[in-house]
This record gives C-alpha cells, structure tokens and sequence, in this order.
C-alpha cells in the first residue's frame, strides 16, 4: 500500500515546490531591493534622473499596451469575447509572442528601478510600486508554471495572466501615469 501513495506523495511535493518558486523569486527580489544600496545616478541607455523617468515611462506604456494584448488575445482564446469566432491558431501563436516580447521589455525597467532606488516603503505610491515590481516577476514565474504544468485546475492559468496583467497596470499607475500626469496620481 506504501508503495502506491508514494507517487501520488511525491507529484504533491512536486507541485508544492512548483508552487513556492514564484514566492522565492517575489521575496528574492524584495530582498535585493532593501539590502542594495540604491544608486540615484544610474542610467537606463544613457538617460538619467527625470530623462531616465520619461524613458521608464514611455517603455511602461508600451508594456502595458503589450499586457492589454495578451488580455484581449486571451479572451478570445478561452471564448469570452462573444462577438468574435472561435480563435484560430494564430491568435494562440500571437499570444505567446506578445509575451515574448512584453518579458523582456519589462526587464531594463525593473532592472533600472531596482538598481536605482532599490525597494523603498516611504509613500502609499513609492510602496505600491517596489512591491507590485517584485511581486511582477513572481506572478510571471506562476503563470510560465502553470502554462508547463497542465494537470493545474482550469482557473490557474486565467488567474495567473489576470494577476500578471493587474501587476503591469498598477505598476503603470504608480510610475508612468504619475510621471507623465505631472507627478500626481490620484489616490496616491
């Protein structure tokens, strides 16, 4: 009897696992981001300060114009847009390229974010953004685990691409809507 349990205890261990590897990498990455020393003076291709701002901002709206993509994209594949046909496999194929591009897209943001100032907690904005900017790439590992790992429930993977989605625009709100809003975003 032992010997029957033993897989079925080793596939739960296994997505157990699975499961904690996007919560390493949130908390990897809140945790790089408060012990690095921030570096106001790093620049993002060259452009620094207020330049690097606009930059930033202009490449967030880009990927969210990417996630809102992927959005509609998905929702088409799973039916829920009832005006249109049921989604040929190129709509499938766009999908995952859109994907492949918003990815790295986000990188030198993050990358520049993270370098720059680091985590910080000291306003409801600057917070909302270092913690939805960590918690962005771990919902990018949930979804990239979800999508190899088909025994998940049917709600996994939408609910992984919602979260990734959410992330991406409140993480727009936060810093490119604010930025190019005249530093105000409001309820911020």
């Amino acid at each position: 009897m032992d010997r029957l349990a033993h897989p079925a205890n080793h596939r739960r261990l296994h997505d157990v696992l699975w499961l904690l590897l996007p919560v390493a990498v949130t908390a990897g990455l809140y945790w790089f981001g408060r012990t690095h020393t921030p570096d106001y003076t790093s620049s993002l291709f060259g452009q620094r300060g207020n330049d690097a701002r606009g930059l930033k901002a202009q490449l967030g709206s880009a990927l969210l114009c990417l996630a809102l993509i992927q959005l509609i994209l998905a929702l088409w594949m799973y039916g829920l847009l009832p005006a249109l046909r049921p989604a040929p496999h190129r709509v499938h194929t766009t999908h995952r390229l859109v994907g492949l591009t918003a990815f790295p897209l986000s990188l030198p943001i993050a990358w520049h974010c993270i370098s720059a100032y680091g985590v910080q907690l000291t306003d409801t904005r600057v917070a909302l953004h270092s913690l939805t900017g960590c918690f962005l790439y771990g919902a990018f590992v949930a979804k990239v685990v979800v999508v190899r790992h088909r025994r998940w429930p049917s709600w996994a993977l939408p609910l992984a691409g919602g979260t990734l989605v959410t992330a991406i625009a409140l993480l727009w709100y936060a810093a490119a809507f604010w930025y190019l809003n005249d530093f105000q975003a409001p309820g911020l």
